[in-house]
């Protein structure tokens, strides 16, 4: 089976292309599934309107439109229905009575901000222990929570922090081992391999040490596109030598 359960939509404010370009380009692209799992919008409590997801108004038309997509292609291509969201606790509650009520097949934990968006560090542009240490037990404490289908760009915390210290390491690790302890696969990102270039680093994420140490703990994994784009859905040697990688690394593919 060949799959991918992270695509966005133009509706998150930095993707382009229509919802259904995207099908088209997976279709093209021979793929067997795809998901659609843009950023979910929050009701925060302040107000506070995000710059880089959905807004609240905007969550019922994505769920008709990906269910209409879904009905459309159905003979050429299966489709689901998604969100990616941050582990914010105090709107978790507002987050499973969404899912049930707009029929949310699936949450990617994609924890962008800790502790929240408004108030918090972007995941992104960590720079000390002290932030890795507050992503890290966010990430431990959503795993234990068992609302996600898996986690997307574990390893965020590498964008740009530079060298995989021991203490990276250390919080690898136990990211690593929560994951195997719930029984959740773990996303190798490859839109984190042209963040790496637009940073200029070296090697940001998903970084070659985390998933070293992935395979040698036999994770579960899944490599997602994190699709902005739909012409990301047709980069197939990228996908493919990514998928070889970690078959080789000790990890095990779900899919």
């Amino acid at each position: 089976m060949k799959c991918n359960f992270h695509t966005h939509t133009a509706r998150c404010n930095h993707a382009v292309g229509l919802d259904e370009e995207y099908v088209l380009s997976a279709i093209e692209a021979g793929f067997d599934e795809i998901g659609f799992s843009d950023h979910t919008p929050w009701p925060f409590e302040s107000g506070y309107v995000s710059p880089m997801r959905m807004r609240a108004d905007e969550l019922e038309e994505y769920v008709l439109s990906v269910n209409r997509l879904r009905e459309k292609y159905k003979d050429k291509i299966k489709i689901h229905l998604g969100l990616e969201c941050e582990y914010f606790k105090d709107y978790i509650p507002w987050l499973c009575a969404t899912g049930e009520k707009y029929g949310i097949e699936y949450f990617l934990l994609g924890h962008h901000f800790s502790p929240d968006e408004e108030h918090g560090l972007y995941n992104g542009r960590i720079k000390t222990h002290a932030e890795i240490e507050r992503y890290k037990n966010d990430v431990l404490e959503a795993l234990e929570s068992g609302l996600f289908f898996y986690v997307a760009h574990p390893d965020i915390f590498m964008r740009t922090y530079g060298e995989f210290d021991d203490y990276c390491e250390k919080a690898s690790r136990e990211i690593i081992a929560k994951a195997i302890e719930t029984k959740t696969p773990l996303e190798y990102n490859l839109l984190g391999l042209t963040h790496c270039k637009e940073d200029g680093m070296k090697e940001g994420y998903p970084h070659s040490k985390f998933w070293r140490i992935a395979g040698e703990m036999g994770a579960l994994a899944v490599v997602g596109i994190d699709a902005h784009d739909p012409k990301a859905f047709l980069e197939t040697e990228k996908f493919e030598k990514a998928r070889a990688m970690l078959e080789s690394s000790g990890v095990k593919l779900v899919f």
